[in-house]
């Protein structure tokens, strides 16, 4: 059985390595940010930690808003 574990770790730890580090950016942006398309930040943060990869993907696709800043609004 530690044989069969073994053989599958080059694959397993990058992975596991890029699911922490996506769902740590989602966490970290669904905090800092205050606007969303789709829900609040509550229901993203549940989301982001119980989904794995697919919640912090979801986030990025689904509620991150687009940000704009002032220069934006002013075209004149």
């Amino acid at each position: 059985m530690i044989e069969d574990i073994r053989v599958y770790l080059p694959i397993i730890i990058p992975l596991a390595i890029i699911q922490l580090g996506l769902m740590i950016f989602a966490l970290v942006h669904a905090i800092r940010h205050p606007y969303y398309k789709i829900g609040n930040k509550i229901i993203w943060i549940v989301v982001i930690i119980t989904l794995s990869i697919v919640g912090p993907v979801s986030y990025f696709i689904l509620a991150r808003s687009e940000e704009r800043g002032e220069d934006s609004y002013n075209d004149t």
